[in-house]
């Protein structure tokens, strides 16, 4: 018997904005370990100079995002087997204990090298819990969304994860500005972010509970028969084209989102010479911009397919990465800087604003979060978590312009797939789901 739900528009509105609001609470609590660090540094290595007590944090960091593609395999398996909304929880989970741990650990002057270590383990949870949540958060919004507005509700991805970036920003300059002193904040004041992420988590937790399963889902676990081999790596590599084209696909959008966001803050004070206060209000006004053009983009998508806004990006980003970098680093003024950096993140909302359901929409139900985390979350681990330290080490060598040909090439890589695969909107496996005959 089929025990598909049919969902009234309500219950659809409501389950896409709690999957969208646990997204944002995770995005938040992973940036905050970046945005507080300069000041809890201290407190978690041994005393010495402060720039070997940021590399200490900073690798910590780095472990947190190795860890994100077993993430992607451990919760994309679960979300398959289990259900997205029993995976949207557990990921939550996790983010919420590491967020607690972090908060509430003693400093080194406390209890020795337990200090760092317990602060490794938060990172190890934050990391694969931000490695399932985006498969599995992206198969979600996208199986339960309508076919005629899946590419408008599913961008809502990328638009919780900017605004987890920016709140992350906001209550760092809100408790530099108004609230705290340098030294309270070094002392004590830094935890206050983490606990008001494990706090929200909560309340996400609470907000998924009452998240209804996705039809899509419902329909397959109807068929037992298939359950066992649901979400397995060899059920997953019967489909080799589907994986190749989400790396594909992935590699120069992530490493041109990581440009143009994570490390432009560094870009602008290293190579364009601009003091940190105008860098970072340029950063956070430039990504909320960013962060509206995404369901104008993925609405695009819906009236015109997904292929020609993937190719769109593909051929504006080989043409214009190199003149806009180039000319951001001899910028004379703030607003000339806005206005290139807000021209790249429009040509990239082509990726990014689109890409969840351009992966969802590439694999069959019994695979689908996997399909989607898995690779996606090693290209972004190889491209992407490597932007910053390939752009550096192109300009230690005084060759800083080879880091512009080097997105332009990923990217031209990508343009490649973009020409050569289906469009998926077309061709969606999502729109499968409800056409199989009830088992």
């Amino acid at each position: 018997m089929d025990n598909a739900i049919e969902l009234s528009p309500r219950q659809r509105l409501r389950s896409i904005f709690s999957g969208s609001v646990g997204n944002l609470v995770e995005w938040y609590d992973w940036y905050v370990y970046a945005a507080f660090s300069l000041y809890f540094a201290r407190t978690f290595f041994p005393q010495g100079d402060q720039n070997s007590q940021l590399l200490n944090t900073a690798a910590v960091f780095a472990v947190g995002f190795l860890m994100r593609p077993l993430g992607g395999w451990l919760l994309g398996r679960y979300a398959d087997r289990r259900g997205r909304k029993a995976a949207l929880m557990l990921s939550v989970l996790m983010m919420c204990a590491g967020s607690l741990i972090i908060t509430f650990t003693p400093g080194y002057a406390s209890i020795g090298i337990l200090a760092p270590v317990l602060l490794v383990l938060a990172r190890l949870l934050q990391g694969l819990s931000v490695g399932g949540e985006y498969g599995t958060s992206a198969t979600y919004l996208s199986e339960m969304a309508t076919r005629e507005h899946r590419g408008f509700w599913s961008s809502f991805q990328y638009v919780t994860l900017v605004m987890g970036h920016l709140l992350a920003l906001g209550v760092l300059i809100l408790l530099q500005r108004v609230f705290l002193s340098d030294e309270q904040l070094r002392d004590w004041g830094w935890r206050i972010p983490f606990a008001i992420g494990a706090l929200a988590a909560v309340t996400a937790l609470w907000l998924r509970r009452n998240m209804v399963e996705t039809e899509s889902f419902a329909r397959r676990s109807a068929d037992t028969s298939g359950t066992r081999k649901a979400g397995t790596v060899a059920a997953l590599m019967r489909y080799p084209r589907a994986v190749l084209t989400v790396v594909g696909l992935t590699m120069g959008g992530t490493l041109a989102f990581y440009t143009y966001t994570t490390y432009m803050h560094k870009f602008l004070v290293n190579s364009a010479g601009m003091d940190s206060r105008t860098a970072s209000l340029l950063n956070a006004s430039t990504l909320f911009v960013y962060m509206l053009l995404q369901p104008v983009v993925g609405a695009l998508s819906d009236r015109i397919g997904r292929r020609p806004v993937l190719i769109a990006f593909g051929i504006l980003g080989v043409l214009f990465t190199v003149p806009i970098l180039a000319r951001l680093q001899s910028v004379q003024t703030a607003t000339q800087a806005f206005w290139l950096i807000t021209a790249a993140l429009c040509i990239v909302s082509g990726y990014t604003a689109i890409n969840a359901v351009v992966k969802a929409e590439l694999f069959p139900v019994e695979i689908r979060a996997l399909g989607v985390g898995l690779p996606y979350a090693l290209t972004v681990a190889i491209f992407g978590g490597t932007a910053e330290y390939v752009a550096l080490w192109f300009k230690e060598i005084g060759r800083e312009s080879g880091f512009y040909w080097y997105v332009t090439a990923c990217i031209g890589c990508s343009l490649l797939v973009y020409l050569a695969m289906p469009d998926t909107r077309a061709h969606s496996l999502i729109d499968r789901d409800y056409a199989r005959p009830s088992p």
